[in-house]
């Protein structure tokens, strides 16, 4: 074993596919990244691309029958670029894990008993922690010898009050049943606000941040000098923002107004609310590059679905604003609040009384950049800080096992 081992393996365990990054944390840099996908069906894809070498991508479609199988995949495709996972310079493998509940707040050493509270919270993440929970198994089978490390989705808003985080429900129903607000994409947000931070040449413990974490999926943050104290998903991913297939926010009484008088099942409700609405229900489109398009040939369906998306966005702006009482910036980030120069505009037109504007030739540049797009002397500061979520849990994933 060599005496400062510095590499860490990122694995995100979906229910049908592996993610994955290779990171050497001396400098961050990227050795191998991946993807395996459809495993389990007929026929399977693993895409490979080894940047260490520079190489060029390596693709290859064949059944896998499981996450173990995948995994073994995964490692002979590393073990080809002389990056295999018996290699001493590995230091630990970081799990992306989506609900830690209440009782992770921090990354944590897997053991028998972390494994067993992540299978506890199934009820709360039955999408999600069961693969994670295979995708552990499978690395501690092939590295029985390495840490692996658990980093939660949850944990970064396990900050917020009571008063942000608990329904206004029977509290004995909510306790019994882990019916409480999360939060998600938590690594996505503890990244972001930390280099807004970075941008604006502060310390995070000085900075409020609002995090606008817009992809297909979606979600707003109020960050208090580094800790997040109300975030807009809750128990799910599916409340809070308008987003690619889901709907955000909904009245409650919607669900059981479309049961009773349409006669829907618990099951056809929750497909339509978590992959049948959002932009897609709205316009038949959940890509923000062909809604653009789209209402620039006078669509109106895609013209609604654009001005709801938005005007959702800004009532978190300003509701977390209200929570916050003084923010220093607001933060654009993931595939939507990167690229898509417009959403930005519209989501702060209008703020101009408190101190929100960008300048439009700032805003209009596309870069891989962190950067401000608001006017020199802004009050607020907006930027667009790409997000890693990655690098995020391979250092956490360091910086535990180091110390």
């Amino acid at each position: 074993m060599t005496a400062n081992p510095t590499r860490v393996l990122v694995l995100n365990s979906g229910s049908s596919s592996v993610k994955y990054q290779l990171l050497d944390m001396a400098d961050g840099a990227r050795l191998a990244v991946g993807l395996v996908e459809r495993i389990g069906e007929e026929t399977s894809r693993l895409a490979h691309t080894p940047l260490a070498t520079g190489g060029a991508k390596r693709e290859q479609e064949a059944p896998i029958a499981d996450h173990a199988a995948a995994l073994q995949a995964v490692a002979a495709e590393l073990a080809a670029d002389g990056l295999g996972l018996d290699s001493p310079e590995l230091a630990a493998i970081g799990h992306r894990v989506v609900h830690g509940g209440q009782k992770f707040t921090a990354p944590t050493v897997i053991t028998d008993e972390v494994l067993a509270e992540i299978e506890r919270l199934v009820p709360v993440a039955p999408l999600h922690n069961p693969a994670n929970v295979t995708g552990i198994r499978t690395a501690q089978a092939l590295r029985p010898d390495l840490p692996q490390v658990a980093v939660f989705d949850t944990a970064f808003h396990t900050t917020m009050p009571e008063a942000a985080a608990r329904y206004a429900i029977d509290v004995a129903t909510a306790d019994a049943h882990m019916v409480r607000r999360y939060g998600f994409h938590g690594t996505s947000h503890a990244y972001v606000s930390r280099e807004t931070a970075k941008l604006l040449g502060k310390d995070p413990s000085e900075v409020n941040v609002i995090v606008l974490h817009l992809g297909n999926g979606a979600s707003a943050s109020a960050v208090e000098g580094g800790k997040c104290v109300d975030t807009s998903m809750g128990l799910t991913p599916l409340e809070g923002l308008v987003m690619g297939t889901r709907s955000g926010d909904l009245d409650p009484a919607v669900i059981l107004h479309l049961s009773r008088n349409a006669g829907m099942s618990t099951d056809e409700i929750d497909t339509l609310l978590n992959k049948k609405s959002g932009l897609i229900g709205l316009c038949g489109d959940n890509d923000m590059r062909e809604i653009r398009r789209r209402i620039d040939e006078g669509d109106e369906r895609a013209a609604l679905a654009f001005d709801i998306y938005v005007h959702r966005l800004k009532k978190y702006i300003g509701a977390y604003y209200a929570v916050l009482g003084k923010v220093d910036a607001v933060a654009f980030t993931a595939g939507v609040g990167e690229n898509a120069a417009p959403v930005r505009e519209a989501a702060v037109a209008g703020l101009e009384q408190l101190g929100l504007a960008v300048d439009a030739d700032r805003n209009a540049v596309r870069s891989g950049e962190p950067r401000l797009i608001s006017p020199d002397g802004a009050r607020v500061a907006v930027a667009v800080v790409p997000t890693d979520e990655e690098l995020e849990i391979a250092t956490q994933t360091y910086d535990l096992v180091s110390a």
